[in-house]
C-alpha cells in the first residue's frame, strides 16, 4: 500500500528516485510508525498521512540543496534529514536533536536502512561544533527565523546558508531578522496532495 502511494505521489513531481531509494522511504515510514507508538515521535499517526505530511513535505526540498554537507537542527525523528539523505546519497547530513529517544531512533534508522551519509548527534544546537565546513543549516518547524539565526550562526561561515522549511510565507519574521543576516531567496514548494502552503526560506550572512 505505502509503496503504491509513494509511486503515485512521486509521479506528481519531477523527483526521480531509484527502486532502492523508494524502498528505503517506505521502510522509514514503517519504522516511524512502529516506534511512534512507544516514543511519541510525531503527532501524525497514520502511515499514509506520514507519506504526505513528512516524506513528500521533506522530499520536495531535495532539488534545492546544491552543497554536500548539511546539518538538520531539531531534526526530531529525522525530518527532513533522513528523507533528504535517502534522496541525496552523495550529501552528508548531521542530524541534531537534544532528546535521547529521538537520537536512538535515528541510530536504528541509520542501521536498518544502511545510510552511511547520516550522523545522528545528541546535543543542544548552541553547544555543537561541526567538524567540517557546512554548506547549510536546515530547519523544519524548529524555531522562528530569528531564533534559528541566533542559535545556529556559529555553524556556518559567510558561504553557508540558513535554509528554513516554512508553511505560510513568514513576512513578519523576515522583517525582524537580526543585523548581519540577509534574506536571499524564497522558493514556493508544491507538495502532492497537501492542501497547505509551503515555502523554503534561504538566508545568508551579510
Amino acid at each position: 500500500m505505502l509503496q503504491q502511494q509513494l509511486t503515485t505521489l512521486l509521479a506528481q513531481t519531477d523527483i526521480a528516485l531509484t527502486e532502492k531509494q523508494q524502498q528505503q522511504l517506505v521502510k522509514y515510514v514503517e519504522l516511524l510508525n512502529k516506534w511512534n507508538k512507544a516514543y511519541n515521535l510525531t503527532s501524525v499517526r497514520l502511515p499514509e498521512e506520514m507519506m504526505i505530511k513528512h516524506i513528500m513535505d521533506s522530499l520536495v526540498v531535495a532539488p534545492h540543496l546544491p552543497g554536500h554537507h548539511y546539518i538538520d537542527v531539531g531534526t526530531g525523528p529525522g525530518l527532513p534529514g533522513i528523507v533528504l539523505a535517502i534522496a541525496l546519497p552523495d550529501t552528508q547530513f548531521v542530524l541534531l536533536d537534544s532528546l535521547g529517544k529521538r537520537v536512538r531512533f535515528l541510530m536504528q534508522v541509520k542501521h536498518e536502512l544502511g545510510l552511511n551519509n547520516v550522523t545522528p548527534v545528541q546535543s543542544r544546537v548552541e553547544e555543537y561544533q561541526p567538524s567540517v565546513k557546512l554548506d547549510g543549516v536546515l530547519s523544519r518547524a524548529f524555531a522562528s527565523l530569528q531564533d534559528m539565526v541566533d542559535w545556529c550562526s556559529h555553524l556556518i561561515d559567510h558561504s553557508g546558508k540558513f535554509i528554513a522549511l516554512k508553511g505560510v510565507f513568514p513576512s513578519e519574521e523576515l522583517e525582524s531578522l537580526p543585523q548581519g543576516v540577509k534574506f536571499e531567496e524564497k522558493i514556493s514548494l508544491a507538495v502532492p496532495e497537501l492542501d497547505a502552503q509551503r515555502h523554503l526560506i534561504i538566508l545568508s550572512k551579510d
